[in-house]
């Protein structure tokens, strides 16, 4: 398994707020894959939700707020299938730019590269539920990716 190299991105949040360790990853993963200003992004989420995202986004309103911002959802797991696709270099999507839905958290991953405030891959073995792609060419990197993932799969079977 290879690890995705990390930066560590706060999409921008030091410019406004001085907090740290608060729950805002949908906003800050947003304001990374999007390249958007992070209070444009963190004002919009506000308006389309109804409170504030500092403290976090219910589970629930994640996928209106990645809609409205143009993401394009791609699952990786089906119930009762078990986890299949993990937080590294080679279970997901290293071209583009996409925010990977893991347990309790979201993250943006900028062409292989892991943009957050920590490390939340868990040296490869966090769970990948699914991601947003955002972009224009999102059907070009679902084939590559699934091309891969069918190649993968060819390889464990022999």
């Amino acid at each position: 398994m290879k690890q995705l190299v990390f930066n560590e991105n706060d999409g921008g949040r030091a410019a406004y707020f001085e907090a740290q360790g608060v729950g805002d990853c949908v906003t800050r993963a947003v304001a990374i894959a999007t390249g958007m200003d992070y209070k444009q992004v963190y004002d919009t989420i506000t308006k389309i939700v109804g409170y504030t995202p500092r403290n976090g986004v219910k589970h629930s309103h994640t996928k209106k707020v990645m809609n409205h911002f143009g993401g394009r959802w791609t699952p990786l797991m089906k119930i009762g299938t078990g986890c299949k696709h993990h937080l590294c270099a080679d279970e997901i999507p290293m071209h583009g730019r996409i925010i990977c839905n893991v347990s309790k958290h979201v993250t943006a991953v900028i062409d292989g590269v892991l943009n957050d405030t920590y490390d939340c891959s868990r040296d490869g073995s966090r769970c990948v539920y699914g991601y947003w792609y955002f972009g224009e060419s999102v059907y070009q990197i679902q084939e590559t990716f699934h091309a891969r993932e069918i190649e993968r799969s060819q390889n464990n079977n022999n």
